[in-house]
């Protein structure tokens, strides 16, 4: 008996190559041929690049032109603090020479597109961000008098001295204020800061572009995506390329020469980053930390769609046994398995099949290769996801609507934690930069953002009502926490009389033990409530 020799054809369908279309996006990844056509691109900077792209030569220890130290100390390159006291930290652009370009710029350690993208397409990542943008900077912002201008009212004795300073500085917070949001005609610096704060948190990075007058006094503040920023190799100053224009920019208060665009008076910018330790020139999101969860959330969601966009049709492995498809038909029927299933509720396929002989039969099967219905198998993994996105960002479920009602108490406690360990501590750095700004026109006042509340207005003014009457707190201090003004009288301690000092001590001591009692055991009723506080407030005071 002769071998016999099968040949058994398999088709699957071609896998389409995936373009990088972040990457495509980028501003700065062109060749100088594309970026020397950009307008605003100053004269001897063109001729200087050119040559640069042709005969510029690299040492083991960097470029072979360094800037000047009097160029580096301009453009405040360096960070400074009191008197000559400056930082020693090596500056990674004088070391290596990124091959962003001709722009001397730096490339993101992310593709900064990308990072935008996940803010628009991943639901847990964008109410997550959301949570933290309106909790830190949405809340809105006051003024309160600084240390040094209370110290000198505390220690001076004229009182009408004190009273005219007092004025003064509650019309200098009106004035302060109406400056603030004139500055942008736009929008309010709210909504400024709300637009810079979520490329703070999507990105990694967020810009405040000031502009000045031709005095020299601030007259603009406003924000620029953080997308289209690239930072300098030397850190003196910022590029951005939209179209085919490009802006330099001064870091804030420098006064270099504009060693990019024609402009002779460039805009300053303010650059706040996450901190991370890889890369000293920009900021990486928290949501990195968590970004095979965020990727598999996408999957898993993106399986779901192909699932009911086939009809719930599984995939199958398709064999003839004892006959042969024409060509024709064997292409019909793989497009008709591949496309034609998607967007239509019922589709037929006929495929004509030969008889069977005495010698052979035809067997013709469709198996699956899976089974079940699988949608429902990521329920546990998409909830698992969604909580390490928001462990990333440290911000609980109760912030983004999630949880059941039943878990008050457990809300409570971690809006406190948010408070403290999330808001609090970003609130202070964003209002340490914007008091930057702040001092060019006063230094009386300090910004401050509104905080998170976590007591009710009755707790509040239970907890102010204490602080007046046991002299803790001046009455004007508790009237400048409820955002009120100055009274004349009202930077003397409170003095009570005897009666109220009597029951503020009874009350404190709790050795009212009639009192507790007889409260306890009446109802909160119109008719027994009144002339007497609420249950377990103690004895009321007149």
């Amino acid at each position: 008996m002769s071998e016999q020799s099968w040949t058994v054809g398999a088709r699957i369908d071609e896998i389409e190559q995936t373009v990088d279309q972040f990457k495509k996006q980028d501003p700065f990844n062109k060749s100088w041929d594309d970026i020397k056509s950009l307008t605003g691109l100053d004269t001897n900077f063109k001729r200087r690049s050119s040559r640069m792209s042709k005969n510029y030569t690299y040492t083991n220890d960097g470029p072979t032109v360094d800037p000047s130290q009097q160029y580096m100390t301009s453009a405040l390159a360096v960070a400074s603090g009191i008197e000559d006291a400056k930082s020693k930290e090596i500056n990674p652009g004088t070391v290596f020479r990124n091959g962003y370009g001709m722009f001397d710029v730096i490339t993101p350690p992310w593709n900064l597109y990308e990072l935008a993208n996940y803010y628009d397409t991943s639901f847990a990542n964008h109410a997550a961000i959301d949570a933290k943008v309106e909790n830190i900077v949405g809340l809105g912002y006051d003024f309160e008098v600084s240390k040094r201008t209370m110290m000198k009212l505390e220690s001076t004795e004229n009182p009408d001295a004190v009273e005219r300073a007092r004025k003064r500085i509650e019309r200098l917070r009106v004035e302060m204020r109406d400056w603030l949001e004139n500055l942008n005609d736009e929008e309010s610096f709210t909504h400024t800061l709300t637009k810079f704060f979520t490329d703070v948190q999507a990105t990694g990075n967020g810009y405040l572009e000031i502009g000045r007058t031709t005095k020299g006094k601030i007259g603009y503040i406003g924000h620029i995506p953080a997308t289209t920023i690239r930072a300098r190799r030397l850190r003196d100053g910022y590029v951005q390329i939209i179209g085919n224009k490009v802006v330099y920019f001064r870091n804030l208060g420098a006064k270099n020469k504009n060693p990019i665009t024609t402009d002779p008076r460039p805009n300053e910018i303010i650059h706040y980053k996450e901190y991370s330790p890889l890369n000293t020139f920009y900021g990486v999101p928290d949501i990195m930390s968590a970004i095979t969860s965020l990727h598999g959330d996408q999957l898993a969601s993106q399986y779901n769609i192909d699932y009911f966009g086939n009809k719930g049709v599984p995939r199958y492995v398709v064999t003839l046994k004892g006959a042969q498809l024409s060509a024709d038909a064997e292409d019909k029927m793989f497009r008709f398995l591949q496309n034609n299933l998607k967007g239509q509720n019922h589709r037929t396929l006929y495929i004509p099949l030969p008889g069977d002989s005495d010698n052979s039969k035809v067997e013709f099967k469709m198996e699956p290769v899976e089974n079940g219905v699988q949608e429902a198998s990521f329920e546990q993994y998409r909830k698992q996801n969604r909580d390490d996105i928001l462990i990333a960002h440290q911000v609980p479920l109760s912030k983004i609507g999630g949880g059941d009602s039943s878990a008050i108490a457990a809300a409570l406690a971690q809006d406190r934690t948010f408070k403290e360990q999330v808001s609090r501590p970003a609130q202070n750095n964003l209002a340490k930069m914007i008091n930057k700004i702040i001092k060019e026109e006063t230094d009386i006042l300090e910004f401050k953002f509104n905080e998170l509340t976590l007591t009710d207005e009755i707790a509040q003014s239970q907890i102010l009502e204490r602080y007046v009457k046991n002299q803790i707190m001046v009455p004007n201090e508790a009237r400048e926490i409820l955002g009120l003004p100055q009274r004349p009288d009202g930077d003397e301690p409170f003095e009570m009389n005897s009666r109220q000092a009597a029951d503020a001590r009874a009350n404190t001591a709790r050795n009212r033990e009639r009192d507790t009692d007889r409260s306890n055991n009446q109802s909160d009723s119109t008719s027994t409530i009144s002339g007497r506080n609420p249950q377990g407030e103690g004895s009321s005071s007149n």
